[in-house]
């Protein structure tokens, strides 16, 4: 596997997945620029970012931005997840597989805070995203709508 050739922080892949991961950060942190899944994340994340935008500008009954939103929210939610998998490996299963094997000092404070905070993210999205959808399915099952 690449990623195993050099040494990569469990720390730096955590937030770079919390703060970043929705455009690919930390699979580029860890797989390198060749990665296909890494340039893949930006895709759903600026479709669904234009679809906020079609809703700012035409507003809230944009069928096409209401239908575009929800892959933003499920990428910022999938990527939470993985910074939470990232903090919450062992440090032994992360060393073998991203470490180099080499082993390093154990993880510290900033990856528990990192994984708390990708939790609390990753729950409002996954949350407001659900309640959108199910919003907007029933305001268009009325007719007229």
């Amino acid at each position: 596997m690449a990623g195993a050739r050099r040494s990569n922080s469990k720390t730096v892949a955590t937030w770079l997945a919390l703060l970043g991961g929705s455009l690919g950060l930390h699979r580029f942190y860890l797989f390198g620029a060749r990665d296909p899944w890494a340039w893949l994340h930006a895709v759903p994340t600026l479709v669904g970012a234009w679809g906020f935008w079609r809703l700012r500008e035409l507003g809230t009954d944009d069928r096409l931005g209401s239908l575009l939103v929800p892959c933003l929210g499920l990428m910022v939610s999938v990527t939470m997840l993985v910074a939470i998998l990232y903090g919450l490996t062992p440090d032994e299963r992360w060393n073998a597989r991203y470490g180099g094997g080499a082993s390093r000092r154990p993880s510290g404070a900033t990856v528990i805070f990192g994984v708390c905070i990708a939790l609390a993210l990753g729950a409002t999205a996954l949350m407001a995203t659900l309640a959108f959808v199910i919003e907007r399915y029933f305001e268009w099952q009325i007719p007229g709508s």
